[in-house]
């Protein structure tokens, strides 16, 4: 059914053909009543096509089954639906899937289905690469190459809806790259996301995971939506912060503070707090004892990360006794932590890894 891994698919010329052609994904709402104008089609063809682009996931042409020959013939003529390919697949023990797909201009991605019970969770990439440079993570290794548009982003969870064939329950916006880098697209795809029109996924059900970039936080707190923010913080302690964290050292954690505590006034939000464990790096009982300060007397979920092992890092996971010791301590001050459950653990189940697998081949 799919592609292998080391196929090319020798796309190069459709490529080329198509390459004047816009992607029948890309147009908004109105552009699309424009284009069924020029076409001298009624109105209620806009419909049908949104409804075979963001809800059925219709993957050419043939599959708008309902709309007339000539129409399908004419949209062929002026735009392309062009999904991405998919060039690895990987499958974990406990269900989750990994993907690496390829878009067009050879950009890739990956992005991760995540079964539990009868519900899906999608982990997908806002971004190719990432220019964040956090120091344990494998996708900062390769740098950034683009941003994705709302539409790549949001043919991710359609690639994973339809690889599972079940419903979506909810996305998760935490990839690779930074999604508030590229915060008009991420806003774009959770709307979509969350639009009857499109996946019908409750708002809380759809999580942006942002490394601190604290002026998208300012924007994210006066969006209407309910979405729910998830914050990398890996540290509280600023010295620790920047070595892992790079990219957010111009934003100091005590501004983070404030700016979080902004958030849940005009939110009344909880955020949640990514925490990835690292051995003697982040465990200490400074660390700890700083964590507890950081979110003490605030609204606030602490997720406990089990470190991916990466091949040649320096970085290391903490044991999961000291997970454990970690939830107790922040529950003695009335913090509320959980330790996140490591899904595809038997794959390459941290950002990067897969792309970064595959080009070393």
């Amino acid at each position: 059914m799919y592609p292998d891994t080391n196929s090319s698919n020798n796309q190069t010329s459709s490529n080329s053909a198509s390459s004047s052609r816009r992607d029948l994904r890309s147009f908004s709402h109105n552009e699309l009543l424009e284009l069924m104008d020029q076409l001298h089609q009624p109105k209620f063809r806009v419909q049908q096509i949104e409804e075979w682009i963001w809800s059925k996931g219709a993957v050419s042409f043939e599959d708008m089954s309902n709309l007339p020959k000539s129409l399908r013939e004419s949209l062929n003529k002026r735009t392309v639906l062009q999904g991405p390919q998919q060039i690895a697949r990987q499958l974990s023990q406990d269900g989750s899937r990994k993907y690496l797909l390829r878009y067009p201009d050879n950009t890739t991605v990956e992005c991760v289905g995540m079964p539990s019970g009868a519900k899906l969770a999608v982990c997908a990439s806002t971004q190719a690469g990432c220019a964040m440079g956090c120091s344990f993570c494998a996708t900062g290794a390769a740098g950034l190459a683009r941003s994705l548009t709302a539409s790549e982003i949001y043919e991710q969870v359609i690639h994973v809806r339809n690889d599972f064939e079940t419903r979506v329950s909810s996305v998760v916006l935490m990839g690779q790259g930074e999604p508030f880098m590229n915060y008009d697209n991420t806003l774009s795809v959770l709307r979509r996301l969350n639009s009857p029109d499109g996946l019908g996924i409750g708002a809380r059900h759809l999580t942006v995971s942002t490394c601190g970039v604290i002026p998208m936080i300012k924007r994210f707190s006066n969006e209407p939506e309910q979405f729910t923010l998830a914050i990398s913080l890996h540290s509280a302690v600023q010295k620790t912060r920047d070595v892992l964290m790079p990219g957010v050292r111009k934003y100091s954690l005590l501004h983070l503070y404030d700016v979080m505590g902004e958030y849940v006034d005009k939110t009344g939000r909880r955020p949640t707090y990514e925490y990835a464990l690292i051995g003697g790096v982040n465990d200490s009982d400074s660390e700890l004892g700083a964590l507890r300060d950081f979110c003490c007397g605030t609204l606030a979920h602490v997720n406990l990360i089990q470190l991916n092992e990466v091949p040649g890092s320096r970085f290391h996971p903490s044991s999961p006794a000291r997970a454990q010791q970690f939830v107790n301590k922040l529950g003695e001050v009335g913090v509320e932590a959980t330790i996140r459950l490591s899904r595809g653990a038997d794959i390459d189940a941290a950002c990067g890894q897969l792309s970064q697998k595959l080009r070393q081949q």
